[in-house]
Parts: C-alpha cells; sequence; structure tokens
C-alpha cells in the first residue's frame, strides 16, 4: 500500500490501482504501512501527449481521481512498463504513446476538440516546442511574440487554458526534467545546470527546490541509494 499527498489531498493506492498525477503538481509518497510498497512509473513529457492528440484535444488531459483502475488505460501503461529489461524500439514507443494518450482522453473527454484548431490553440503548440526545443538559450517574451505571432498577455493566456501552466513554468519544469536526467547519468550537479539552460548550480537548485522539495544534491542521494541492492 502507498500513501501519498496530492492536490491538498491525502491518497491511497492498493495493488492493482493506477496512480495519474498531473504534470507538475506538486505530490510526496511514503509506505501505507510497514510491510512498503512497489510500483512502476513512466515520466511521459506532456508535449508527447498533445502531439498524439494533435487537432483532437484542446489541452492535455486531466484525471481527476489521481487513483484508478480503467482498464483500457492499465492495457496502455502494460505497453510502455510491461517489461523494465526492455528497450521500447521507435515505432512501438510512439505506439504505446498513443494508446496512452488516448486512455487519457477519454478519461477527460472535456478537453476534447469538437472544431478545427484556432490559431491560438496552434501559437500555444508553438510556444510549448520552441522552449523544449531550445532548453539551453535564453528564451524571452519577445522571442516567442515572433515565433507564435501572439503578443505575450494574449499568449499567457491561452497556453495557461491549454496546458494549466505558464510558458515560463512549463520550460523550467522541462530543464529540470533534463537536468534530472543527466544526474541521473551520473553528470556533475553544475555541468548538469549548465547543459539545462540554467544560470548555474544554485539557479538549479533553487528551482529544483520549488519543484520537488528537496536539493539536487538530496535527489541524487536517493536515487543512489534506490538502485543500491545494498541499501
Amino acid at each position: 500500500m502507498q500513501s501519498f499527498d496530492y492536490r491538498g489531498v491525502k491518497r491511497d493506492s492498493t495493488p492493482g490501482d493506477l496512480i495519474v498525477l498531473h504534470p507538475d503538481e506538486l505530490h510526496d509518497g511514503r509506505a501505507g504501512m510497514a510491510g512498503g510498497f512497489r510500483y512502476r512509473m513512466a515520466y511521459v513529457e506532456p508535449g508527447l501527449i498533445m502531439r498524439a492528440l494533435a487537432g483532437r484535444a484542446g489541452g492535455t488531459p486531466f484525471v481527476r481521481d489521481a487513483v484508478c483502475r480503467d482498464g483500457r488505460l492499465l492495457r496502455a501503461l502494460i505497453g510502455l512498463l510491461g517489461d523494465l529489461d526492455h528497450a521500447l524500439e521507435p515505432l512501438e514507443r510512439d505506439a504505446a504513446i498513443g494508446e496512452l494518450a488516448e486512455a487519457l482522453l477519454a478519461l477527460d473527454p472535456s478537453c476534447a476538440l469538437c472544431r478545427p484548431e484556432t490559431p491560438a490553440e496552434r501559437a500555444c503548440v508553438l510556444a510549448r516546442d520552441f522552449p523544449a526545443d531550445n532548453l539551453d538559450e535564453a528564451v524571452d517574451s519577445q522571442r516567442l511574440e515572433a515565433v507564435t505571432g501572439l503578443d505575450r498577455y494574449a499568449l499567457a493566456r491561452h497556453f495557461r487554458r491549454r496546458y494549466g501552466t505558464s510558458p515560463h513554468r512549463y520550460l523550467v519544469m522541462r530543464r529540470l526534467e533534463r537536468a534530472r536526467a543527466l544526474i541521473r547519468q551520473g553528470q556533475g550537479l553544475a555541468d548538469a545546470a549548465a547543459a539545462s539552460g540554467f544560470a548555474d548550480q544554485s539557479h538549479m537548485t533553487r528551482r529544483f527546490r520549488q519543484a520537488y522539495g528537496l536539493s539536487p544534491g538530496r535527489w541524487r542521494a536517493m536515487q543512489a541509494g534506490a538502485t543500491d541492492p545494498a541499501a
């Protein structure tokens, strides 16, 4: 059994349950009983879900029940997590993400589009993809205005409506994802910060604490302990 706090509410999951956490939402996790718990997890970049639902969804699907037992979602997750010793081939990965996107859309039909994509929605896609593809560059409002054709205030308003966060927050979270991947691969904290577009290590540390509630160094130590059979 696992217990965790999410969106201001304590949740519990038992064997067979599925847990869906919305991107960038703070959460924690702990054993719900003395025996501890084990689980399989996939981090899927929200942009991949939106690409899979291109022209069919007006925003990232939001599953309000963080703990569920939806059969379609389970089948999709088996495609991603069924064999952790097997590296997914590109086509296999794309198919699995497509199935996951469809399962999430079925759980949140409110975000399905019943009309063609508007210019503002297309601008949001550009504002999402451009910073994510240029994490090591300084991306400011003026550049996003040039890329999207919308002024910064209209863009921020449409972006938040579509993705539930601001363009800057979205960019910071993608930078943190890259930093975590590099740290997990053994790269030093300062190098990971520079490669992820942060001004310096202290900048990354500040953002890391704000997002995850602990420092990169502490997170690195926890990852090492999780992979150490003697831990």
